[in-house]
């Protein structure tokens, strides 16, 4: 009898012990994950602020890089009248390539989402604005004569895509969302024409989205700040 009880208690301290390590394992592997989780995370955020200085650093560079060219230029053109013509030209083409920051007299447009999309009875896809339509809009105000168009501060250049990944749309490789604030340098009385009866404007009003337009004596569109280069192309020899 004495060494039943020897047996049942010693089976009891085995259980417990089983029960404790079991505990403290799991603690360890808890903990474990924790830390090696926080270790990534400061990983990621050290290695975002890295490229972020990187960055401003190259942006910094360029800056005065550009100052640098452009006082080359003004001693190059003193006193020299063909030059100074050419100066013009450089700086006229940077302007249409969307290298500078500009300002003229023209319009701005605000596009949003049906705000009742979540409440239609068709298809939500209908009521809110995809990147075809900002594509549509933006070849409409070309047509009209912009010189210049931008949307959420991203220039639209010759290069510039317009796309939709999933629900995301980006332009010039950065993420845009609603609402669309479009604007666009020209000559007001053209480019308010793309709002007219009969419209794209009018089909997406159709579909409750919002669109607000209205003309400006100041428009002012930033410059392109990506890359510009070319893949295929070449200059042809004369």
């Amino acid at each position: 009898m004495k060494k039943k009880h020897i047996a049942l208690t010693l089976g009891m301290v085995c259980i417990i012990l089983t029960m404790a390590i079991c505990v403290q394992m799991n603690t360890i592997q808890k903990a474990n994950s924790t830390v090696v989780g926080t270790l990534s995370e400061n990983g990621l955020r050290d290695e975002v602020l890295k490229w972020k200085e990187k960055y401003d650093a190259i942006a910094n560079q360029l800056g005065e890089e550009e100052k640098n060219l452009k006082n080359i230029r003004e001693k190059s053109t003193q006193n020299d009248s063909t030059s100074t013509e050419k100066e013009e030209q450089i700086t006229l083409n940077n302007c249409l390539l969307g290298l500078t920051k500009v300002e003229g007299t023209g319009i701005e447009m605000v596009i949003s989402d049906d705000p009742n999309a979540a409440k239609s009875l068709d298809d939500i896809a209908k009521h809110i604005v995809h990147d075809a339509d900002l594509r549509a809009i933006v070849n409409a105000l070309k047509n009209a004569g912009a010189e210049a168009i931008s949307i959420n501060g991203q220039r639209i250049v010759n290069t510039t895509a317009i796309t939709c990944i999933g629900n995301v749309i980006k332009i010039n490789d950065e993420r845009v969302t609603s609402p669309f604030t479009i604007k666009a340098i020209g000559y007001p009385e053209s480019l308010i024409a793309v709002d007219m009866a009969g419209s794209y404007n009018d089909f997406l009003r159709e579909w409750g989205i919002v669109i607000e337009i209205k003309k400006s004596n100041k428009v002012e569109i930033p410059k392109y700040t990506g890359a510009i280069s070319a893949k295929y192309m070449t200059e042809k020899d004369r």
